[in-house]
């Protein structure tokens, strides 16, 4: 892939897309939680072949369409989502940070059978991290401002 499309593609990926790691609740791990990472783009579902073609250059994920009338190109899982940041990594600009926290959280996660507490804890706190990246950041209203 070139350097031009992989620009292409973290510009569309800084716009319309999302870099999410989250806690899931998993009833059949020992510790009864995962750490699940994912990269999402959104386009309407008119678009939806595009979207298709993405995944066809990635080589990654699945494509859905929702019943708002959007589609989504999902990338989940800690190698997936590795190969497809550092890929893109030198080329994003407004998600840089947080594909970098991402990254950092996707190499400090040991192999699920050798999860412990402690790190599972640890791990919890980069999501976290994540969180504050991705949470939107409202301005105070004139009225909050005075």
């Amino acid at each position: 892939m070139s350097n031009e499309e992989k620009a292409y593609i973290a510009g569309f990926l800084d716009g319309d897309g999302s870099i999410m790691a989250q806690l899931v609740s998993q009833k059949d791990y020992k510790l009864r939680y995962q750490i699940r990472v994912s990269v999402v783009f959104y386009q309407k579902s008119t678009h939806q072949e595009f979207l298709l073609s993405l995944k066809e250059r990635l080589g990654y994920g699945y494509v859905r369409i929702r019943n708002d009338g959007m589609c989504e190109y999902t990338i989940v899982g800690l190698r997936e989502v590795e190969n497809v940041l550092k890929l893109l990594y030198p080329f994003l600009r407004l998600k840089k940070d947080l594909a970098r926290d991402v990254l950092e959280l996707i190499k400090q996660h040991p192999d699920q059978r050798k999860m412990t507490v402690s790190r599972l804890v640890s791990l919890s706190s980069l999501v976290d991290k994540t969180a504050t990246l991705t949470t939107p950041r409202r301005e105070p209203s004139p009225a909050q401002a005075s």
